[in-house]
């Protein structure tokens, strides 16, 4: 049966006959139901901004909640296993709005779950599926607490379709271009290659798609199985874990600022190739292991960590090989290699803090504010640059294909 919800004052709301003192109603309006006695919980008479241990259990054991089972275990952890006399209401509230807090961590370590063991490694018996996600909890989060929690809160619906996509698109638009040409390899030096609506080039700047869909042309094989690599073996464990909608800001953002970076200090270049966002993801992922490397349970992390490095920077060297290799003629300039480096930028520091914030929210982070000011600063920059410096600059153009 709902519960009827109404204010009786500012600090009080009455719920199917229950006054709850401070309002409750902001944490979930399944609480308390029907059928209780007029009385009033004097949950924090003071205002200290804390619920006494013996309240709370009042609350939670005399009173028929109708909460998810998962919710109900967790106040039930909380009430259990404090040591403190006391729970934090604000606490409460973002525990009953499904939003981490250090009481979602103390209820995961210490309440009631289904798992036998203290070590998620330690599990027996799990599907196949369920042991993919141990081994993403452990490739991805550095606390256990953390990784315990995506194991039992972990769903397939939505599944981690952004990357998946991104990938097929990459490698069906390779294809056509590769069959078109007959050619595999630097297909860049192809004229037709750069006649393409999908290259951004300085010449064209002004069609604003080209600042986003360069990222589904790539130079060749070698460049394209790196980036699929990379997007596959990474991009997919992170989206599984943060969400399609913090991954895909991530590595849109990437992608942005790399052809951006490229109409700012190389100006006469072309862009082609995900590596903006690719390497978004990875620096960020590389970032958050190398500052919680203590907490780190993936195998050979130190091996696994160079090999990445060297990877990374091996594709960078050819793409600046590329960049300064004698163009054919016909060709015209070749690619930038700055949509790689600009990416990098972007996952240490608006990456980094989106993978350090596993379930918990950006908005309320100062430092969240600082970067999307910094982005947005840097975007308002570059608009005016590319709309006015080339002139104003001399800057002599290719002419576009």
């Amino acid at each position: 049966m709902q519960a009827s919800w109404s204010h009786v004052g500012p600090r009080e709301c009455k719920i199917g006959g229950v006054i709850i003192n401070p309002p409750i109603d902001q944490i979930d309006k399944s609480l308390v139901g029907q059928g209780q006695s007029a009385t009033t919980l004097k949950l924090d008479p003071e205002n200290t901004g804390f619920i006494a241990v013996e309240n709370f259990t009042s609350l939670v054991e005399h009173h028929e909640l109708q909460l998810d089972p998962s919710k109900l275990d967790m106040l039930l952890a909380i009430v259990q296993n404090n040591e403190e006399g006391q729970v934090c209401y604000q606490e409460l509230i973002e525990l009953m709005s499904s939003k981490r807090s250090s009481s979602f961590r103390r209820a995961i370590a210490n309440g009631r779950r289904t798992l036998q063991r203290e070590i998620l490694l330690d599990e027996t018996g799990l599907g196949l599926y369920k042991r993919f996600v141990r081994y993403v909890a452990y490739e991805i989060l550095p606390c256990e607490t953390d990784r315990r929690w995506y194991f039992h809160q972990n769903r397939l619906c939505p599944p981690p379709v952004f990357i998946a996509i991104i990938t097929i698109v990459q490698i069906i638009v390779f294809m056509c271009y590769g069959i078109m040409l007959n050619k595999w390899v630097l297909q860049t030096y192809q004229p037709d290659f750069m006649k393409s609506p999908l290259v951004y080039h300085p010449g064209h700047r002004a069609q604003v798609w080209r600042f986003f869909s360069y990222m589904f042309m790539h130079v060749g094989l070698e460049q394209l199985g790196f980036n699929a690599l990379l997007q596959l073996m990474i991009g997919v464990p992170l989206e599984m874990v943060h969400g399609i909608l913090r991954i895909s800001l991530l590595y849109m953002a990437g992608v942005l600022a790399g052809s951006l970076t490229v109409s700012i200090t190389d100006m006469r270049a072309p862009v082609v190739g995900g590596s903006g966002g690719v390497y978004a993801l990875c620096s960020a992922h590389l970032a958050n292991v190398v500052m919680n490397w203590a907490g780190m349970r993936c195998p050979y992390k130190l091996l696994r960590m160079i090999l990445a490095l060297v990877c990374m920077s091996s594709e960078v060297g050819r793409a600046v090989w590329l960049r300064f290799s004698p163009p054919l003629p016909s060709s015209g300039p070749q690619p930038s290699f700055m949509a790689h480096l600009s990416g990098a930028v972007v996952g240490i520091s608006m990456g980094l803090l989106i993978l350090r914030s596993y379930e918990e929210s950006l908005q309320k982070q100062c430092s969240w504010w600082v970067i999307v000011f910094s982005f947005i600063t840097f975007l308002l920059f570059a608009i005016f640059w590319n709309i006015f410096a080339y002139e104003l600059l001399g800057v002599q153009i290719p002419p576009p294909p």
